[in-house]
């Protein structure tokens, strides 16, 4: 019985980044869809938005 290793946390936050941009080749998309695990993704990805959200607030905020 063989056990996947685990993604890094860094394979998840750079395929979240990939994401979030829109630029990503099709075999990479492939390999993480097979690496990656859904719950951290999904909290990765939330994580990442809330982030990107607060940085145009404190933008807004600053510019105005």
């Amino acid at each position: 019985m063989t056990e996947k290793a685990r993604p890094s946390w860094l394979q998840t936050v750079r395929t979240v980044a990939w994401s979030l941009i829109g630029i990503r080749n099709s075999s990479k998309h492939g390999q993480d869809q097979r690496a990656l695990r859904p719950l951290p993704l999904i909290f990765t990805a939330l994580g990442a938005t809330l982030l990107f959200v607060l940085a145009l607030l404190g933008l807004v905020h600053w510019i105005a």
